[in-house]
């Protein structure tokens, strides 16, 4: 069905559907645009479940007439969909000032895009902490852009998610991070895994090559001007403090589309490529699940593993990616982990972290076979108490019904996400870290009135905050599919 072609200068893997020329990107076969438009319904809900329809149906399929669908009816609906307290961009205009002349805005809207008038505006650069040490680079879309990036984002996401592998888990519907564990999980109970390749890709989202990403598209998309568009969109640059920087590598974080653009990426140049060549090369077996650009490598052999790693380092770099070294390491990981090191001079098998979550090889309760447990990482628990700090510091002279409002919310959050099998005394230790830095900035809010213990806990009682809980049992439900967030 597929031809499969390695370029020796390149390694470039990818489907080639049947009817490509092997030495260029040009395709015979093209999207059938009269199926969008006849049948039974006509809204752009059908018309998009008719691109997923063909796409799921065509693999080679090139779809060339899609520009279209970027109409008032869908950028309406994408701007309804818009949360109203996200952060403008370099236009400071928010949904409410959008809405003040809704009509006369997306009318204009529209008429840019289809004389392709339409330029997005540079996204604006702002850092949010990563860690204690290092921020996080964002890109805050004009709000325009915003709108437009969620509709493409619509049209794309149709073909795309027939293609994707099951491998994958980031930013894509009806999964999350919980099923990419319960996955990983699987993987390494049932399939005799015993080791790990513990991977981290070096600045991934800084360093997406445009032209490699845009010949990607191609190989789906036949549309010129959604991949004029998608140019436009890669090369509107960023501003940061008044400044204008041109954006000749990389997909900035934060944007709507970023997420399917850098899946897209990691499609061809890791999931086939692993699912296509390492899995069939491999002695034993082999398993990937990536989560965005984070992703984790199981192998049955070491031998495995180790050309793995090798392949690995080369494969990124002919597509100007490279591998964090100091973040990468294969450890000896699985249920013969622990025998292994008592035979050869004790000690305890390696850990690894993946999605905020430490793993480590242990037992079951009654001691009798091996189980993968989880805890929170010891970074993110040391940076989640610290981001609390400031954020308390900083908020608290309001008021005290709001302000504690707040904080059950906040400890709701991280219970739901860090509260999976086997890390509820995580959640007990985050909730005392808590309690601390609520009692210490409560003491400074006034000179007048302060507690001790006693009374704070009194307090406490008053206002209670929210237990720890667990809400997702890894072991209770084997269907990695399910756990939304």
């Amino acid at each position: 069905m597929f031809k499969w072609h390695d370029r020796k200068s390149d390694n470039f893997i990818v489907q080639l559907p049947e009817g490509r020329l092997e030495g260029g990107y040009k395709l015979s076969l093209s999207l059938r645009t009269h199926e969008l438009h006849t049948g039974v319904g006509t809204n752009m809900e059908t018309k998009l479940a008719r691109i997923a329809e063909i796409a799921k149906r065509q693999p080679q399929e090139k779809f060339t007439s899609m520009y279209h669908l970027l109409n008032k009816e869908l950028l309406r609906q994408c701007h309804e969909e818009l949360d109203p307290n996200k952060a403008t961009g370099v236009d400071q205009v928010t949904k409410a000032k959008y809405a003040g002349q809704l009509e006369e805005n997306l009318e204009d809207l529209v008429g840019r895009l289809k004389r392709k008038g339409y330029r997005p505006q540079p996204a604006r650069r702002t850092y949010i902490p990563k860690d204690e040490k290092s921020k996080r680079p964002l890109g805050i879309a004009a709000y325009e852009d915003k709108i437009v990036q969620s509709a493409l984002n619509k049209v794309l996401q149709q073909i795309y998610e027939q293609d994707f592998l099951d491998c994958s888990y980031g930013f894509r519907p009806e999964r999350s991070c919980h099923g990419a564990l319960i996955q990983l999980d699987q993987i390494i109970d049932k399939q005799s895994i015993q080791f790990i390749v513990d991977a981290d890709i070096s600045g991934f989202f800084n360093h997406v090559d445009h032209e490699w990403l845009l010949k990607f598209l191609t190989l789906r998309i036949g549309d010129p001007n959604i991949l004029h568009l998608i140019r436009r969109m890669l090369k509107a640059g960023v501003q940061e403090e008044g400044r204008l920087e041109p954006t000749e590598e990389g997909t900035p974080q934060g944007s709507i589309i970023s997420p399917l653009l850098a899946n897209i990426y990691l499609h061809y140049v890791l999931d086939l490529w692993f699912e296509k060549r390492i899995k069939r090369q491999s002695r034993g077996k082999a398993f990937m699940v990536r989560y965005a650009d984070d992703f984790v490598c199981c192998f049955q052999y070491e031998t495995d593993a180790k050309e793995f790693y090798e392949a690995l380092i080369q494969r990124l770099k002919e597509f100007n990616l490279s591998i964090a070294e100091e973040k990468t390491k294969i450890i000896r990981f699985g249920s013969y982990a622990e025998e292994w090191y008592k035979r050869n001079g004790g000690g305890r098998p390696s850990t690894f972290d993946f999605l905020g979550f430490t793993h480590y090889c242990s037992r079951n309760a009654k001691r009798t076979s091996f189980r993968v447990k989880r805890k929170t990482s010891a970074k993110k628990y040391k940076n989640k108490v610290k981001t609390f700090g400031i954020w308390m510091k900083q908020h608290r002279h309001e008021k005290l019904e709001i302000l504690m409002a707040t904080i059950r919310k906040k400890l709701t959050g991280h219970y739901r996400y860090y509260g999976i099998t086997d890390n509820h005394p995580n959640l007990v230790k985050f909730k005392r870290e808590i309690e601390k830095a609520l009692l210490k900035w409560l003491n400074r809010r006034s000179q007048k009135q302060s507690f001790n213990w006693e009374s704070f806990n009194q307090f406490l009682k008053r206002n209670p905050l929210p237990e720890p809980r667990i809400y997702v049992n890894i072991y209770g439900k084997r269907k990695a599919k399910a756990f939304v967030q």
